[in-house]
């Protein structure tokens, strides 16, 4: 049995992998999706101090809570740069990170740096009256709707779970300069439908930072395959076990 934390990205929360979860555990995996602080339940706790380190210290203080060890980490969109923080503190609680359409920063980069189109929600939100809030994307017309999803219903139950973005979340740099971190397999997982002006991802170097071959899957869906193809989704992830 292996260890599966799902990390859910800007504007989400932990119930955006309801449809995920249950196939993992019915493959007899342990899932844990847990929601970020200033999201969902915990959206009480937003404010102009939360940001990337708050969601940092969230998943390490609860990999070392559950004593979790060989967890396959998961970060959607935003979370490749909480992913990427959590294995350089923790490495050896990691056995592979998947960069599920998501950012993936090198050393004392910031989102706005992995994703320019970030810059401009961090200057809106800082001349807004909260001066920290950053409200969730608008739907765009088909193919790009919500977040990836064009669906009426799925759109109706994702806006349920949305919240605003603490600016800070993408102002603080990564910190990267763990070597054993290095060593951790990574799988990038791109979603090829929709995708909006400015969202463009870098390319995944041929090589991965620990010498072996890049291992890139592809999903014919939007943003956020975790509710659009939530089957095909969890077969890529079984695949790593």
């Amino acid at each position: 049995m292996s260890t599966f934390l799902l990390v859910h990205g800007a504007w989400h929360s932990g119930e955006c992998w309801d449809r995920v979860v249950p196939l993992l555990a019915s493959a007899g995996h342990r899932v844990l999706a847990p929601t970020l602080t200033g999201y969902g339940d915990k959206v009480h706790l937003a404010g102009p101090e939360v940001g990337l380190n708050t969601h940092v210290d969230d998943i390490v203080g609860l990999i070392k809570a559950e004593d979790l060890a060989d967890v396959v980490l998961v970060g959607h969109s935003y979370a490749g740069l909480v992913i990427s923080s959590v294995a350089n503190d923790i490495p050896d609680r990691i056995s592979d990170l998947v960069y599920l359409d998501a950012m993936v920063p090198e050393h004392g980069e910031t989102a706005a740096d992995v994703m320019p189109v970030s810059r401009g929600l961090i200057e809106l939100a800082l001349k807004s009256d909260s001066g920290w809030r950053v409200p969730p994307l608008p739907r765009l017309p088909p193919p790009g709707g919500l977040f990836g999803i064009t669906d009426p219903a799925d759109i109706a139950w994702v806006r349920t779970m949305l919240s605003d973005q603490p600016v800070r979340c993408l102002q603080e740099p990564v910190r990267l300069d763990n070597p054993a971190a290095r060593a951790i397999p990574r799988t990038h997982i791109h979603c090829t439908v929709g995708k909006p002006e400015g969202m463009a991802r870098r390319p995944v170097p041929a090589i991965q930072p620990n010498g072996e071959p890049a291992r890139v899957w592809e999903l014919p869906t939007g943003h956020d395959c975790m509710v659009t193809m939530p089957g095909e989704l969890a077969e890529l992830l079984l695949k790593l076990r």
